[in-house]
């Protein structure tokens, strides 16, 4: 029996060979119809048999290409129209809904292939297909088609042209196709001189390298900063040129071979470096790679070619890797801009290598790290963004501003929570400018106008203040609820949960800066049970600079101001003047906020043991003390738990151990055992109270991996049900997720005046 069925089909099946795939299937059906784009996804009519019909529609989520996702089918039947054969159709454009745009895709084996053997791709290094290549980078506008890319300017060759219009072709509707004969070429400008040669510019680019030269090199999303891996002197300069003095930098390898030679990698990790993704993979040493690469600690970013023009340059390089850092100066977003790279990265890097392509949408490598055998995300961008987290809630009209550090904002679609691309740390103009920028282009490409703004509780947050001009109504939420339901929404969770947010700053509903809070909570609200005990933090975000600082103010709370004197080993190499001033302001209590902050915690100890006293990068402290600690000790340290959770005994024992000569990686691990022990023990007392059994856990001061890995394992022996973040950094960086499900949430109850 002839049967016509209607199948809408959303989630990414754009951009990633999806109607290639369905004609296939539908041909080795024996069956006919269409298949086209529109802005809201994927519709199939198709015609045929019956049992014919059924076995193809349960070929479709088995048998389409690896980037794609699939989130929902809707089938119907629909009138025969008697089609004679399978089409596919035109794009159309419908409504303001919108289907996934995809994320940039690491170039395939079968291009790859294609370079060496293809007449016309010779060498090509923008050579791409339906399955790889860039995507959300180039894109302007829906539905994803070539005239809405930044490839509108290239016109494709008869050759081209005919592998775009074949059906069965590799390249059909692969929308940056091109060759040497049509597309985008790359430029090297070394000592006044511009070369275009692409063979030229592969000899000479690995023969600087080689010599200990800088490079700026235009990547997929972005400028890079390059130079050998194993050249000291080289990253040294890098890391002046750059003004990034001690923030590890990035590395490339070759192959996943050449990286198991001086690298730690297990099965999860492996997987993940060689996804098409291709994400930054922290990972532990196996041996020294460069004492300045990662300064002060066991691991480092790791990331394997994803660009053609990568393969290329390590077939002609002597080296195995390769620094490949981001090309912008200190805290500003990277450049993307090829007059901007000449004239800013032209003066720090020895030649710049552009292309004629521009990029349209800025984004950084994103990183990740594999904890309890589970990808997380740190930094969410290139080949992340902008897939879309599903809520089981009305998101549509809802902007999310995120906060200060690593921002990203979040929008709201249908059903949809749509992340930016990392945007960075709201201070500068540059950033605040890119912020802007990304909103705007957001609002074009996903057709959303905001009905609603969420944002930090934080009113001189930058995010803050671009929400309160919006005018559109806007809610504020606090950080740390933020933070757990960020994880929540993550997980589809719409309940009570217990929720811990370990982080470094975030403004309390009671003034003060919290930033290791227990809560029972849901999405519309919740209730503090227990923090960390308040210390002066003096001289406010100072601390974050002057971890010492810190530590000051723990053992004076502890032990009273004539701590320096009775523990003056403790303050050795600090500026006894600078030294005498901030115990002076936390006596005075002059610009001391309160905080609760578990990162400050970790400031103090890293500190205390002389393992970080002074900080040149966020977060450098608590990573030096994570990467000295000896994760295999059982023992931990006593603390207080009455009102809040104190750390007086704990203090006090790890000075006696210091006394004793006790390694300090045993002392850095017994102090991350005993906030283990903290989270533990309180979820236990929080279980006891009202039954609850789920555990939600957020915050930045979880992607330490001993924290997270022993608080996992001792939630699961003590019966726990527990979650945390993978698909979206815990960090900041997740927070505007948090924000517009609490959002949706209290729209959907009438909670907004």
């Amino acid at each position: 029996m002839t049967v016509s069925k209607r199948i809408i089909i959303k989630g990414l099946v754009q951009g990633v060979g999806f109607r290639p795939a369905i004609y296939r299937m539908a041909v080795s059906h024996n069956l006919n119809g269409t298949v086209e784009n529109n802005n809201t996804g994927v519709i199939i009519f198709v015609e045929g048999d019956e049992k014919d019909v059924a076995n193809f529609i349960e070929n479709i989520p088995v048998k389409t290409p690896v980037a794609s996702s699939i989130t929902d089918i809707d089938i119907s039947d629909s009138d025969i129209k008697n089609f004679s054969s399978f089409l596919i159709t035109r794009s159309t454009s419908q409504s303001n809904e919108v289907t996934e745009v995809s994320p940039d895709i690491g170039v395939c084996p079968e291009c790859l292939n294609d370079m060496k053997t293809q007449d016309n791709r010779l060498d090509y290094a923008f050579t791409n297909c339906t399955n790889c290549g860039p995507r959300f980078t180039i894109i302007k506008d829906l539905p994803y088609d070539r005239p809405k890319t930044t490839m509108d300017v290239f016109p494709m060759c008869s050759a081209c042209n005919t592998e775009y219009t074949t059906i069965l072709d590799r390249r059909f509707h692969a929308q940056p196709v091109a060759c040497n004969n049509c597309g985008p070429h790359y430029s090297l400008h070394y000592n006044n001189e511009t070369i275009d040669d692409i063979k030229s510019i592969i000899n000479l680019t690995s023969s600087l390298i080689r010599e200990g030269k800088i490079l700026a090199i235009k990547g997929l999303g972005g400028y890079h900063l390059a130079c050998d891996t194993f050249n000291n002197t080289s990253i040294e300069k890098l890391r002046f040129v750059k003004n990034r003095e001690g923030k590890p930098l990035a590395v490339m390898f070759k192959d996943i071979e050449s990286a198991k030679k001086y690298l730690y990698i297990n099965e999860k990790e492996e997987e993940l470096l060689t996804s098409w993704r291709r994400p930054i993979v922290l990972l532990k040493m196996k041996k020294d790679i460069s004492r300045s690469i990662s300064i002060g600690l066991n691991s480092i970013g790791v990331m394997l070619p994803y660009m053609p023009f990568h393969y290329m340059l390590f077939e002609s390089l002597s080296t195995e890797s390769i620094v490949l850092t981001s090309g912008n100066i200190s805290d500003e977003p990277v450049i993307i801009s090829n007059d901007e790279a000449l004239n800013k990265l032209g003066k720090i890097s020895d030649a710049v290598l552009t292309y004629n392509r521009d990029i349209h949408n800025r984004t950084d490598d994103s990183v990740a790290i594999v904890i309890n055998n589970k990808s997380r995300l740190i930094r969410r961008s290139r080949s992340y963004t902008p897939s879309p987290v599903r809520l089981g809630l009305v998101t549509e009209g809802i902007f999310a501003a995120g906060a200060e550090l690593v921002n990203c904002f979040c929008i709201g679609k249908g059903d949809q929570a749509i992340l930016s691309q990392h945007i960075g740390d709201l201070k500068n103009l540059e950033t605040l400018d890119f912020y802007k920028e990304s909103v705007e282009r957001f609002g074009k490409l996903f057709r959303f106008k905001p009905e609603l703004a969420v944002m930090d509780l934080h009113p001189d947050y930058l995010s803050s203040v671009f929400v309160s001009k919006m005018n559109v109504p806007y809610i504020k939420v606090q950080h740390h609820h933020a933070h757990i339901a960020s994880c929540m929404a993550e997980h589809m969770l719409d309940e009570k949960v217990i929720g811990i947010s370990f982080d470094g700053t975030g403004l309390g509903d009671d003034g003060n800066v919290w930033g290791a809070e227990f809560m029972f909570c849901d999405l519309a609200g919740y209730e503090r049970f227990t923090h960390f005990e308040y210390i002066p933090q003096p001289g406010g975000d100072a601390v974050s600079k002057h971890p010492w600082r810190m530590m000051l103010s723990y053992l004076m709370h502890y032990f009273g101001e004539n701590a320096t004197e009775e523990y003056p080993y403790l303050f050795t190499g600090i500026n006894k003047p600078e030294l005498l001033t901030v115990k002076s302001i936390i006596k005075k209590k002059l610009n001391c906020p309160l905080t609760s902050s578990a990162g400050r915690l970790f400031d103090a100890v890293s500190a205390l043991l002389g393992v970080c006293m002074n900080s040149t990068y966020h977060a450098e402290a608590p990573m030096q003390l994570e990467s000295v600690a000896n994760c295999n000790t059982t023992e931990s340290y006593e603390w207080n738990n009455s009102d809040c959770i104190g750390f007086k005994p704990t203090f006090a024992a790890i000075i006696d151990d210091i006394k004793n000569d006790v390694d300090i990686s045993e002392i850095a691990g017994k102090f991350h055992n005993t906030v283990v022990d903290t989270v533990i023990q309180t979820v236990i007392k929080m279980r006891d109270i009202n039954g609850i059994n789920k555990v939600v856990l957020s915050g930045g001061s979880f992607q330490n991996s001993i924290l997270l890995k022993k608080v996992e394992v001792q939630l699961e022996k003590n019966g726990f049900e527990y979650f945390s973040q993978s698909v979206v950094p815990s960090n900041d960086g997740g927070l505007a997720l948090g924000q517009l499900a609490i959002g949706a949430k209290k729209r959907q109850l009438n909670l907004i005046k």
